[in-house]
């Protein structure tokens, strides 16, 4: 896990390491069963890189903080469909706020519910764990709904993964379809950030070109 005690630093870490953007996940406690914090923390991390944030609002009722997050610095948004009744208002709002919008579907969800909203996404994120805590087993189905994401959404549609992703897995991922890696413990873990990340980037790029089976 980040040190959030060196958070400057630990940013800086990343960014010399080649991250491509910081994703930051907010969970309220109820929604999830974790908490891990808001908007100061998006501010401290906008200070600190210029790379793109991108905020997974793992919250209920997402749409009464999309403006906060935004002043915070957030780049992007990402709520989830479990929890909105209506997720299309929400999305068109993030946009209207000059942010890519984005919709996270968990496991068990099919994606028949988010189907009707894919052209109101920038981004569409399959989570492959269930969400909340991080450490856990990647779940495959993930795998086959970024395939069936890739042939139902425009190309211009990015699809992230997040959950389980590491070493052994992030190359499937890529070759189902997955353009953006959501990488926790597999860095945090590490104590050369660099190394572990080319390392991932290279696996990810086998895997977009590779024909065979991955799983």
């Amino acid at each position: 896990m980040c040190d959030f005690g060196r958070l400057a630093d630990e940013v800086a870490k990343l960014e010399a390491a080649g991250a491509q953007a910081l994703h930051l996940d907010v969970m309220d406690g109820q929604f999830v069963q974790n908490i891990t914090y808001g908007m100061p923390i998006i501010a401290a991390v906008r200070k600190a890189t210029r790379l793109p944030v991108d905020v997974h609002l793992m919250i209920s009722n997402p749409q009464n903080y999309l403006r906060q997050f935004r002043d915070a610095g957030a780049d992007g948004c990402t709520i989830h469909i479990e929890a909105v009744p209506d997720a299309l208002p929400v999305l068109d709002e993030i946009r209207s706020l000059g942010m890519s919008a984005g919709l996270a579907l968990n496991p068990p969800t099919p994606l028949s519910a988010i189907q009707p909203h894919l052209s109101h996404c920038d981004l569409v994120l399959v989570m492959s764990v269930n969400p909340g805590f991080g450490s856990q087993v990647f779940d495959v189905r993930a795998l086959d709904k970024l395939r069936q994401l890739r042939q139902l959404t425009a190309p211009e549609t990015l699809l992230e993964v997040d959950g389980g992703v590491n070493p052994k897995t992030i190359a499937a991922c890529a070759q189902a379809g997955a353009q953006l890696f959501v990488v926790g413990s597999a860095i945090f873990n590490q104590s050369d950030y660099s190394r572990q990340l080319q390392g991932l980037t290279a696996l990810a790029h086998a895997g977009a070109t590779s024909t065979g089976p991955m799983e």
